[in-house]
């Protein structure tokens, strides 16, 4: 599926909120649109997204850096069209996000609850990397 990528504009959001529900990618934990929010605001981060002939949001990808690597987020394929090339156009789109500003490396993290895409990623060069993930909330969670 060919797609037009661009950064997400404000009036965007409840459609890539609606896409990220659909695709299962949202924790009771964290709001979407405050995600959203932050990520199309903040100066090293953004939220793009894939549209079709028709103009329709099909996939999107939360992207950004922390000054020494970056990391993709709420990579999305709309679910009717899964296997069309989405998800991996998204990705690539990140990348080239990524490269424009001179970082180096990509990383995401994957919940133990979607294993099954890993398989995706490794088909597009990521690894499985041998870390311990700790956080910690600094406030209440949304």
């Amino acid at each position: 599926m060919s797609l037009t990528i661009r950064r997400a504009l404000p009036a965007d959001e409840a459609d890539v909120v609606a896409l990220w529900r659909a695709c299962g990618l949202v924790a009771p934990y964290n709001d979407p649109a405050a995600d959203f929010r932050f990520a199309t605001l903040g100066p090293c981060s953004d939220v793009l997204v894939g549209a079709d002939e028709a103009g329709r949001i099909r996939g999107s990808v939360m992207v950004g850096h922390d000054g020494h690597r970056g990391w993709l987020y709420y990579v999305a394929a709309a679910p009717d069209a899964r296997g069309l090339g989405i998800g991996r156009q998204m990705v690539q789109a990140a990348e080239g996000w990524l490269r424009e500003r001179k970082v180096v490396k990509v990383q995401l993290l994957v919940r133990e609850t979607n294993a099954t895409i890993v398989s995706f990623y490794e088909q597009l060069g990521f690894e499985v990397a041998p870390r311990v993930v700790m956080g910690k909330w600094l406030g209440e969670p949304a």
